[in-house]
């Protein structure tokens, strides 16, 4: 572990997708990736592969590249809706709906579980607290202007 919160969040980031990586495998047979795949197009369903794209953090060509092994194997459909140029609706199936449900609700089971454990000492997590705090930091980054070229991070960031 560092004293250093960028590594630290990165270490806790890396660990925590590793668990969930382990618990999906072993409990749902799909891994961390693929379920993080549906699960966000859950949340934006019925989304075009750009919006996905943006959703996931990856490009365009990535989600295209998975889109036609999910549709073949039954987790997603992928419709032309009329006049929308070459524009395709990504929606989840049944299957896949289940399973984001079913795998993210024991996810969210272990991972307050975690939050709790004796092992934290008297120090536990306030997992509804912890989770306000970090929506309200990930809004907070969003609308912050990315820095413009390769100059030093300032001591201070300005508020």
């Amino acid at each position: 572990m560092s004293d250093r919160l960028t590594f630290t969040l990165h270490e806790l980031l890396a660990e925590l997708d590793a668990f969930a990586d382990s618990a999906l495998r072993s409990g749902y047979g799909v891994t961390f990736n693929h379920f993080q795949f549906l699960a966000v197009l859950y949340d934006a369903e019925p989304a075009d592969m750009t919006t996905l794209a943006h959703c996931l953090g990856v490009t365009k060509a990535a989600v295209s590249k998975r889109v036609p092994a999910l549709v073949e194997d039954g987790w997603i459909t992928a419709q032309s809706p009329r006049g929308a140029g070459r524009s395709i609706l990504l929606s989840l199936t049944s299957k896949s709906t289940e399973l984001v449900r079913d795998a993210g609700a024991a996810l969210e089971r272990h991972f307050a579980a975690m939050l709790t454990d004796p092992a934290l000492g008297d120090d536990p997590i306030d997992a509804p607290r912890l989770n306000a705090q970090l929506v309200a930091l990930t809004a907070f980054i969003k609308q912050r202007p990315s820095p413009s070229g390769r100059t030093a991070i300032p001591e201070e960031i300005p508020a």
